[in-house]
């Protein structure tokens, strides 16, 4: 796996090259002003399209200002995530990060949630927001039982690639890690790390961490050339303070830490963790 810089795909079909520049975002949760980085940095490259892989508004932070924001790129092929379907369910079943994105949303939002499809392939680009059966699983990462988050060995990696897509490029989120991998068969997995949160705990399959040591927001840039694919990894600086204050405002003094500094904190020794439901304390 590639998590900076660049990678070209040593194989393709026999398409002619296509020289345009796409966008890859996704993991958003409601962090509107990291978004807004990000769009004006895409605007900035020249994208032609953005793909939005999903969990775009869950968090104790701006979740119809960043819904908006989304809503307006005609530019932009968006699906849902984990967290969306979440949005979609009775509130008084929701961990304490959707519960206080809900009660933001109006029935607009809502609704353009729901009609967001769970995968999409576009041309020689598939979009799935965890691997393309399930919107759960991280694709490139595994979580060993002692709670490590680990590589997962190339052969489970490919056999996530459903019998008889030809997709060039898949694309995945939920890990809210970056990183490119190209498989035997010559496709390559892209995640694009996450636009809003940088570092989250939660308890499936067993609790774990998340984190990328680093406030930035991320995203990816992907572009079919003479040679192949090439995918560029950005790196996004932005002022959190105000979203941290949201946090704050919301009594998740975990999410402030982690939009700060990139890490999750850790509770004071001999103390256990937090554990939420349908995501953990803040869930990818």
């Amino acid at each position: 796996m590639t998590p900076t810089g660049c990678i070209r795909r040593a194989r393709r079909s026999g398409a002619e090259p296509v020289a345009q520049r796409l966008a890859v975002i996704a993991d958003c949760h409601g962090n509107a002003d990291a978004l807004r980085a990000v769009l004006a940095d895409i605007d900035r490259e020249g994208a032609a399209r953005i793909y939005n892989l999903g969990d775009h508004a869950s968090g104790p932070l701006a979740a119809r200002e960043t819904l908006s924001l989304l809503r307006g790129r005609g530019d932009m092929l968006s699906i849902r995530g984990n967290h969306d379907r979440y949005l979609l369910g009775d509130p008084a079943r929701m961990g304490p990060s959707d519960a206080v994105a809900r009660a933001q949303l109006g029935t607009a939002e809502l609704d353009w949630l729901a009609a967001l499809p769970a995968t999409a392939r576009e041309g020689a680009v598939h979009l799935c927001h965890g691997v393309p059966t399930s919107d759960l699983r991280y694709w490139m990462q595994a979580v060993t039982p002692a709670g490590q988050v680990v590589q997962r060995p190339l052969a489970e990696v490919a056999g996530e690639i459903p019998a008889g897509e030809a997709a060039e490029v898949h694309l995945c989120g939920h890990s809210h890690l970056p990183g490119s991998l190209q498989v035997p068969q010559g496709s390559l997995i892209v995640n694009p790390g996450s636009v809003g949160l940088p570092a989250y705990d939660d308890h499936q399959p067993v609790p774990h961490v998340v984190e990328n040591g680093d406030p930035a927001a991320r995203y990816a840039l992907i572009e079919r050339g003479a040679a192949g694919w090439v995918v560029s990894h950005r790196r996004v600086p932005y002022d959190p303070s105000r979203m941290v204050a949201l946090a704050r405002r919301h009594g998740r003094e975990d999410w402030a830490h982690a939009l700060a500094t990139g890490w999750f904190p850790r509770p004071p020794a001999g103390q256990r963790a937090r554990s939420h439901p349908a995501g953990g304390a803040t869930g990818p």
